[in-house]
């Protein structure tokens, strides 16, 4: 392997690294990085008592970015063998000559080289533990959920170690190694015909102490006690409510609906509803919300991948517009400095404006005190919630929610189901009257966020929001 090489033959990879970066100059780049990417990881899925899926397995791979007067060229190997890589470079350097003139060219905002080396805490290894204990440990799972009204049961556990080196002709070199574990479960109960699906998952960026220190049974039967109550719940009458959003919905929203619009890139583009209102009123007083690499409980992200450090940016902040989220290239189209936000699904991948962990901060409110005044509403959940629409440069939004509840006299009642929201982002953002105090940040390792044909796995939650107008459908 080229990169992760110990000792007296680090010296040699790091001049064979240095070696093609120099190669990349002769040519005629006036930039050149590479992304090193290994990753060893594995999943189990149980459907209904039975093994479906047991795979593991690892892979590596190098890939090259250079500019030529702005111009991008992208090459990749997973062969590490040197001719193929000087090939690799030269294949780059070629592709971004032939394509000078007919795309948008592409500079770099200022950023300091960096020379360091991160990774997320762990104590165990998910390979410290044998097939026979992790497939044991998800049928349990998986049989724990099989109660009676329960048609079809579906249990996952999957686990992540990932290394990435950034190293650049600037003089950067960026190390990060992230471990992550995590299990889902997928419940469908039936009642007199109808079925109802419920699905949740729980995920750490850690190693496989995670897995082991879970009550997992409970986890999967809990799961399933939502879906036997789903199937028999009603779905409320269309309408506006006034509402309160727990943290994973919460998270779901403003990730989809604001996150993406606070994106460097669209604003440069002229594509987000927030492009040209930096410094405006855009959301309620009670509203704060930042992007930030390393969070408690969400996804871990020191370094983007162009070696900047990702620290935490505040995009809103009591209401008012203060900043986006930036990549070195569309923080030089707005002359703004990067925030650390350039990331690549994989080494082959050129870099686009990404979210981490994006959240709103907490506020000073209980949740008994979001509850208290609401005479008649909604609690809205994300647990078990299907997706949705978002229009970026529209700014409009819809989500289904998971089964919810009726909030009657300040206190929550029965369960309802089939309950989607929509509206206008900037409206809704205005309508938030009061904030909860404790923040919850989760990720996955089974989702990711899509993004130009390019997937990126970040941390989503935030605290219970009080909305004082919400469309809510359901029946009529």
């Amino acid at each position: 392997m080229l990169f992760p090489m110990k000792s007296s033959a680090e010296t040699d990879m790091a001049g064979l690294a240095k070696g093609l970066m120099e190669y990349a100059q002769k040519l005629g780049a006036d930039y050149a990085a590479l992304l090193y990417q290994e990753e060893d990881s594995g999943s189990i899925t149980v459907e209904n008592g039975e093994l479906k899926v047991f795979e593991a397995g690892m892979f590596l791979g190098l890939g090259v970015r250079v500019l030529v007067e702005g111009a991008l060229g992208l090459a990749s190997s997973t062969t590490f063998n040197p001719r193929i890589l000087r090939e690799s470079v030269e294949y780059a350097v070629k592709m971004a000559k032939a394509s000078k003139g007919s795309i948008e060219t592409v500079a770099l905002a200022e950023a300091k080289p960096l020379r360091v080396s991160a990774e997320s805490p762990w104590k165990k290894s998910p390979n410290d533990f044998s097939d026979e204990e992790k497939l044991k440990l998800v049928l349990e799972t998986n049989k724990a959920a099989s109660l009676e009204g329960i048609v079809s049961s579906t249990t996952r556990m999957g686990w992540l170690t990932e290394k990435r080196i950034f190293e650049s002709s600037e003089g950067a070199r960026v190390e990060t190694v992230l471990h992550m574990t995590g299990l889902a479960h997928y419940a469908v109960a039936g009642f007199e015909g109808h079925m109802e699906a419920v699905s949740d998952s729980k995920s750490q960026c850690s190693g496989f102490e995670f897995i082991t220190g879970t009550d997992w049974p409970e986890f999967s039967r809990k799961t399933a006690e939502v879906a036997l109550e789903a199937v028999k719940a009603r779905a409320p009458a269309s309408g506006n409510y006034r509402v309160v959003a727990d943290p994973d919905l919460v998270g779901l929203i403003f990730h989809e609906a604001m996150g993406h619009a606070s994106e460097g890139d669209l604003e440069a583009a002229k594509e987000s509803v927030l492009e040209g209102r930096l410094g405006e009123k855009v959301a309620s007083p009670f509203v704060t919300i930042v992007d930030q690499g390393v969070v408690e409980g969400g996804y871990y992200f020191p370094y983007d991948d162009e070696g900047v450090e990702k620290g935490r940016q505040v995009v809103i902040e009591e209401g008012f517009l203060r900043g986006y989220i930036h990549s070195r290239s569309s923080a030089h189209k707005l002359k703004a400095s990067s925030t650390g936000n350039a990331r690549s699904q994989g080494f082959g991948d050129k870099p686009l404006v990404r979210q981490t962990n994006y959240f709103i901060e907490a506020g000073d409110s209980s949740l008994e005190e979001l509850l208290e005044d609401i005479d008649y509403g909604l609690y809205l959940c994300g647990r078990g919630a299907r997706g949705g629409e978002v229009d970026v440069g529209q700014g409009t939004f819809t989500f289904n929610a998971g089964p919810s509840y009726v909030i009657r006299k300040g206190k929550l009642a029965e369960m309802v189901r089939g309950v989607s929201i929509g509206g206008m982002v900037l409206e809704t953002l205005k309508q938030v009257s009061a904030v909860g105090k404790e923040v919850t940040i989760e990720t996955s390792i089974f989702g990711a966020c899509g993004k130009e044909g390019q997937r990126a796995r970040v941390g989503h939650g935030g605290p219970h929001v009080r909305i004082e107008r919400m469309a809510v459908g359901g029946r009529a």
